[in-house]
């Protein structure tokens, strides 16, 4: 409560400027994945507002533009705090309200800093709590995760292993059960194994 000095530069308020203060724990900050889960929830709920007729076509597609800045990572400097912090992630929900909201006056030609005529909570967080928006951005993030990072580094590691088992076809060795010789298979056979394995973790997501 009371006054607290933000930064002239930044898009982000008070309500982010406390948690900075409060929180200075870890220095570190959240993901490029989690900031962008964080800007589509928001674009996301300025559509559905407005679709509902709940908030103003001109600020409503303001926030949604805002928002889409944040997905993008042009914002990404002004989420300022660290991961670790209050439960609920309350603080982060409010640093993205505070960010879309001033980005969106600055669209519309406002104050910064105003809280006119987009405000934080009234607009950008309409129909929405922190415990609601955190959960949702940490699936987002990670579903966006698995299909543009995981799924393909799976698949350049399936072919390399499928290459390798090509390539190490004619090499007899020696396997191996509980530590004792075994039946002797070929070193191909089992990248052949590895790569199958792959192959089944890329089927399985």
């Amino acid at each position: 409560m009371g006054e607290m000095r933000v930064p002239a530069h930044a898009l982000y308020g008070a309500q982010t400027q406390r948690a900075v203060e409060n929180f200075p724990i870890s220095n570190l900050r959240f993901s490029r994945e989690f900031i962008r889960a964080m800007g589509l929830i928001k674009l996301a709920a300025a559509t559905a507002n407005m679709d509902l007729g709940l908030i103003d076509k001109n600020i409503g597609n303001a926030i949604v533009k805002a928002a889409q800045e944040v997905a993008d990572g042009k914002l990404d400097e002004h989420f300022v705090l660290d991961i670790f912090q209050t439960g609920s992630g309350t603080s982060t929900n409010m640093n993205a309200n505070e960010v879309i909201s001033n980005r969106a006056i600055q669209i519309l030609g406002g104050v910064l800093g105003s809280k006119k005529p987009v405000h934080p909570n009234d607009h950008v967080n309409m129909g929405q709590s922190s415990n609601d928006v955190i959960p949702t951005a940490l699936h987002v993030a990670a579903m966006e995760s698995i299909e543009h990072a995981l799924i393909p580094a799976l698949r350049k590691l399936q072919k390399a292993l499928a290459a390798k088992a090509n390539e190490f076809d004619s090499i007899v060795k020696i396997g191996r059960t509980h530590l004792q010789d075994a039946t002797p298979v070929r070193l191909g056979q089992e990248f052949g194994g590895y790569a199958r394995q792959a192959q089944l973790a890329i089927h399985r997501l």
